[in-house]
């Protein structure tokens, strides 16, 4: 192979996302089997592995700095709970005790953040693994020497992190902002169908489909900004940190845009359906989707971004199309061509912005780069942020619960029926039991198949490789394919961290008699987890959903008001507009995420879907006119117009307000209003002579308006249903 072909793929294998991780614990692992190989004493090899396997589920994103602090805490977290384990194990009820409270207590830093919530998921794995290794021993305990592998096993692999971060720190940075740009690819995409040029198109459909993908770009920025966040600290980002923020930046500006609407779509599709100017659109939107989509294959593979010429010549051909349109004088057209061209503006921009990522470097420094760092940093705020989850209503709180009493009674179950290897039953259930029960119904299906062809392909390599050398490579393979499947394809993780377990106990006994241990306790601990997420405290999010959808109101209001002060005091992109935008986007991605868990909920608990999805899509819509009317809050509006407009604005607003405050139940909402009726008369009442700043931000309030009665309707019906 030429070196230039060789070079490149070896620069996209670099580049894939599990490629960094699944190659750290390829070293940790096969560095363990030497270790254990050279010194011929194989009895090492599980708790070795099982604490590098432990440590590299905790592995969460940091500087070197950050990085090493976060291991030398884990490796305390670590060796407390496996002697922990070593001194109560001969005590089953202080046993017992001991389990339910600490799985409940870290289960609960999930209130500090993700970090936290690793932290402490992992810390509990490794506890299982503890009681695995002295069940092993016939249940004799004390200061043994498994506890010490199991952390010495974290501690390699938390050395090899930590050398990794200091030599590749800004490798997460790259992988984040490419998988951002690929997603913004995507969702510009889904947009360019709106404009297909078709009479009686299933708009709800694709919008519905828009607000799905919407909800992965959403995530796919908070990613990012977590990772540029932890590189920034609180001074001044180096230069190269500060090209990463300027493209997240960019990033926010293009979603901005690219989420915003000014048109109705189906009367554009009826008016100009003998025009090519809709196909126009959908052309340049593609040409920026297929844009974007390689901005990340060039930040992914470190090369140079060149913007096409292609782009620049759809959007000529674009305004040529409009200039044929706006020739033949048509007054049916006036009002549709005016929200074109609002459109052809708001794509020029969005060209301007994409062929500013070629050289990222020149773009001006944010007046406000400040990124929101939701961390706590002293003890009085981690006191003050789990001491507000410490309720029933919090999710946090009930999954926290569910996972001890489960595992509690795991523990019970065990010692009531005594089988063998029982302590995988606690483990399965710590796996399979997650805060909602679409999740958990998800990964109990995942868990069960994923042992099942693990004990199948088991069986036939334990047969066809007999030599103990070839098992233990293939365990080292198995646990590879676990860290690069875990997160996107559970069941073939599940699959190869059952290999892993057979070919490693084979290693050093009969790893024949692990195979219907090994399904009988999955099948317990999964049967466990299911019945405490259907029995205790359940969370059907058909009932959230009324909240759900009154916090999508509430943030979109908030979003509103930051960007009506834009309108009165000047573009200013500060921390609070930012903020305010990217909660209005993430509560619409959180009603996504809801909808789709509630479908796995039994019939009578998602009774309500239907009406979740059309709210779904009516509050979408409502999103992407707000960012029509954000997108353009730099143009300064007529003086004689200005507090007319900001005060409807204000109504707006405040009817958002009162459609929320209804959905959670707090007041009745009438299913009418004959205020903001009159409302949306009054701004589509718009004079030919009427200076176009005022036109775009006046047709963008009506757009909004005429949102609030189908809403309204929504609510009614949801509250009406509630009562």
């Amino acid at each position: 192979m030429p070196r230039p072909r060789l070079r490149q793929s070896l620069r996209r294998l670099w580049a894939l996302d599990k490629f960094s991780a699944s190659l750290r614990v390829f070293i940790a692992l096969a560095g363990a089997l030497a270790l254990c190989g050279w010194q011929g004493w194989m009895h090492g090899l599980i708790p070795l592995f099982l604490g590098i396997i432990a440590s590299a589920l905790t592995e969460t994103d940091d500087s070197w700095q950050g990085r090493l602090g976060a291991v030398l805490v884990t490796l305390a977290c670590f060796s407390a709970a496996a002697y922990a384990v070593e001194f109560l194990f001969p005590y089953p009820w202080l046993f017992v005790i001991a389990l339910a409270f600490s799985a409940f207590c870290l289960t609960m830093l999930g209130a500090l953040g993700e970090r936290f919530a690793t932290l402490g998921s992992g810390t509990l794995i490794l506890a299982v693994y503890s009681m695995i290794g002295v069940e092993q021993r016939g249940g004799v305990a004390g200061l043994w020497l498994e506890p010490l592998l199991l952390v010495a096993g974290a501690a390699w692999y938390g050395l090899l992190s930590v050398i990794w971060h200091a030599l590749f720190a800004h490798q997460p940075v790259q992988l984040a902002l490419a998988r951002l740009f690929r997603e913004l690819g995507k969702y510009l995409k889904l947009k360019a169908a709106l404009f297909e040029p078709v009479r009686q198109l299933d708009v709800e459909q694709r919008r519905l489909q828009l607000a799905q993908q919407n909800g992965r770009v959403v995530s796919a920025l908070n990613a990012a900004k977590e990772i540029i966040l932890h590189r920034v600290g609180g001074g001044r980002p180096a230069p190269k940190v500060n090209r990463y923020l300027k493209l997240y930046f960019l990033a926010q500006d293009i979603h901005e845009r690219a989420s915003s609407s000014h048109y109705p779509y189906n009367e554009l599709a009826e008016a100009f359906f003998h025009s090519d100017v809709l196909f126009r659109c959908q052309r340049l939107l593609r040409l920026h989707g297929e844009a974007c989509q390689r901005l990340g294959s060039a930040i992914e593979l470190r090369q140079p971004f060149e913007y096409r010429e292609l782009c620049s010549q759809a959007l000529e051909d674009l305004h040529a199309s409009l200039d044929h349109l706006h020739l033949q004088n048509n007054p049916a057209w006036r009002r549709l061509l005016r929200s074109l061209g609002a459109l052809a503006g708001n794509l020029a921009s969005l060209d301007l912005l994409l062929g500013s990522a070629s050289n990222p470097d020149a773009l001006a420094d944010e007046q406000d780069s400040s990124l929101l760092d939701r961390e706590p940093h002293s003890l009085r705020e981690v006191i003050e942020r789990i001491g507000q989850q410490l309720t029933p209503t919090s999710l946090l709180f009930r999954h926290a619960l569910r996972l001890s009493i489960a595992l509690a009674a795991g523990y019970g179950l065990l010692h009531l029926i005594h089988p063998t290897q029982g302590y995988w039953i606690l483990l399965t259930t710590l796996f399979v039991c997650q805060p909602n029960y679409g999740a958990t119904r998800l990964k109990l299906v995942q868990r069960i198949v994923g042992t099942l062809i693990g004990l199948g392909l088991g069986w036939a390599l334990i047969d066809l490789f007999p030599d103990p050398r070839i098992q233990a490579l293939f365990a080292v393979v198995a646990g590879v394919a676990f860290f690069a499947t875990r997160s996107t394809r559970y069941t073939l993780a599940t699959a190869a961290i059952t290999l892993l377990v057979l070919f490693c106990f084979n290693q050093i006994g009969d790893g024949y008699g692990l195979f219907l241990p090994r399904l009988v306790d999955t099948l317990l601990g999964g049967m466990l987890a299911g019945l405490a997420v259907f029995l205790i405290l359940p969370d059907w999010q058909g009932r959230r959903l009324g909240r759900m959808l009154a916090n999508t109101l509430s943030c979109n209001s908030a979003y509103l008001r930051q960007i009506i002060a834009q309108y009165a005091h000047g573009k200013r992109d500060d921390l609070g507009y930012r903020l305010a935008r990217r909660n209005a986007h993430n509560a619409d991605a959180a009603l996504s995420t809801t909808l789709g868990n509630m479908l796995m909920e039994p019939g009578h608990f998602r009774k309500d879907a239907d009406l979740g999805f059309r709210f779904l899509v009516l509050s979408h819509t409502l999103l992407s006119y707000l960012s029509g009317l954000g997108a353009h809050r730099g143009e300064q509006l007529p003086q004689a117009a200005q507090a007319q407009l900001l005060e409807q604005a204000e109504a707006l607003a405040s009817s958002l307000d009162e459609i929320a405050t209804g959905l959670r139940g707090e007041q009745p909402l009438a299913i009418h209003s004959d205020e903001e009726q009159a409302l949306a008369q009054s701004l589509e009442q718009i004079a030919d002579d009427v200076d176009e700043r005022q036109r775009l931000v006046q047709t963008q309030l009506a757009l909004i308006c005429r949102q609030l009665a189908p809403l309204r309707t929504l609510a009614a019906h949801l509250q009406k249903d509630r009562h």
